[in-house]
């Protein structure tokens, strides 16, 4: 699944060299801030950092002994360290570096998806501009409701992605924290000052309290956010699918020359992306799941986190930044019909505009219970095909004594229900990513 899916910057993230070279950082800061608290002579990082070399093969080959990755990694350095070898590691325990190390991790990982969700919103925000004014029928239930516009859809799609680009900056600073407190988190041989010294060197913040890690809400609320992300981005897909079949077909994705959509059909253009989008957004929102089954641990911590985050944090941070390369392809390159949007709205005889004819008779001093049945009875009417309900609303008592024709004709215009889409489209796009601009860069 990982090299599957990987893309270059994300796959360079997770490659178990760039792991180690993390955690050699931060033994080579520690190293530096006991320099700096006289735990060890001047110059002990600087010689460590030009004689260590990561060396993956022999800390596999050290660990089928060992049964320890993190022992592994410092007798691989032994050898070539040398004496100052003995200035690595002192008075922190593993998670110290395991759990430092995964949260510089995690934040590369969110900074990729963070541009990833940046050049996603500026597609949207160009789609749906573009298509501000292109009527088509709202739904709901999936029946047909009240004119809308496919550019009013994209600028909801957009909203929502700017909720998850906040949410994500939100999460990023609470997973960019380390801990070097040691074995059960009370600095028992080492201060917060050496804490502190590695922590703001690796970009991080400390954790104020920690035991023997970084406690896992931190990790699950990570987790929770990009499942989030991925249930977006499955709606986005979710809708793309219906307006892609062939009974509606106001919608589909891109299909390429020389592309096939069937084996056994030729004429078949199936929506594989977003079909492939709503299967891979199940793992990562399965993958949430796992992170929060993480939060409770034994006591000061046991280990059962671990395997599980070995598989979650690559797999979803890949996902993500998979499905937002993809999600972003497919709305720039998405294919959209306005003839039959058109054809679609009109699909009923105007059954979509009883609401508006419902209030002009209202608005005319009709009262609502009669109006409501006198309008119902003529659209039951055009449902069982009687004719149109402008053309049956004209020659009906109760509503001809109310409107006059061109009043009654005005009520069948869909440019009325999209007279506010300025307004609408001020408030999403006024400035930065959505209405609230609350802590947002602007698209560019």
């Amino acid at each position: 699944m990982i090299d599957r899916y990987t893309r270059p910057k994300m796959k360079a993230i997770w490659d178990l060299k760039h792991k180690y070279e993390i955690w050699l950082e931060v033994e080579l800061q520690a190293c530096a801030a006991f320099e700096r608290a006289g735990q060890a002579p001047r110059g002990t990082a600087a010689k460590i950092r030009k004689k260590a070399k990561i060396d993956v093969k022999r800390i596999a080959e050290i660990e089928t002994e060992t049964k320890h990755d993190v022992i592994a990694f410092l007798e691989s350095l032994t050898d070539r360290v040398g004496p100052e070898h003995r200035y690595l590691h002192m008075g922190l325990t593993s998670s110290d570096v395991v759990d430092t190390s995964l949260a510089v991790h995690m934040t590369e990982a969110l900074d990729v998806i963070l541009a990833g969700a940046e050049a996603f919103l500026t597609v949207l925000k160009r789609q749906a501009l573009r298509h501000k004014d292109t009527v088509m029928v709202g739904r709901s239930h999936g029946i047909h409701g009240e004119p809308i516009s496919f550019g009013f859809k994209l600028a909801i799609w957009y909203e929502e992605v700017g909720r998850h680009l906040e949410r994500l900056r939100r999460v990023r600073g609470e997973i960019a924290v380390g801990k070097l407190s040691g074995a059960m988190g009370t600095f028992a041989h080492q201060g917060p000052d050496i804490e502190e010294y590695v922590c703001a060197k690796l970009g991080l913040s400390v954790d104020p309290v920690s035991n023997q890690i970084v406690q896992r809400d931190r990790h699950a609320a990570y987790a929770t956010a990009l499942a989030l992300l991925a249930a977006t981005i499955e709606k986005i897909a979710t809708e793309i699918r219906h307006l892609q079949r062939t009974e509606v077909l106001e919608a589909e994705e891109y299909f390429s020359e020389g592309q096939k959509g069937s084996s056994a059909m030729p004429h078949k253009r199936n929506p594989i992306v977003s079909e492939n989008l709503c299967g891979l957004a199940r793992l990562v929102r399965a993958n949430s799941l796992a992170a929060m089954e993480n939060v409770a641990l034994w006591h000061e911590r046991d280990i059962s986190h671990s395997s599980v985050e070995r598989v979650i944090m690559p797999d979803s941070t890949i996902l993500v930044d998979y499905m937002l390369a993809k999600v972003t392809d497919l709305i720039r390159h998405l294919v959209v019909y306005p003839a039959n949007m058109k054809r679609n709205l009109e699909l009923t005889g105007g059954l979509v505009y009883s609401q508006r004819l419902l209030l002009a008779l209202i608005e005319k001093g009709a009262q609502r219970k009669e109006s409501y049945e006198a309008v119902q009875r003529n659209a039951m009417a055009s449902w069982k095909g009687a004719g149109g309900l402008q053309e049956l609303a004209s020659k009906d008592p109760f509503i001809a004594q109310h409107l006059k024709k061109g009043e009654i004709a005005a009520c069948f215009n869909p440019k009325y229900y999209l007279r506010h889409l300025d307004q609408i489209f001020r408030r999403v796009f006024r400035s930065g990513h959505g209405g609230s601009n609350r802590g947002r860069r602007g698209v560019r």
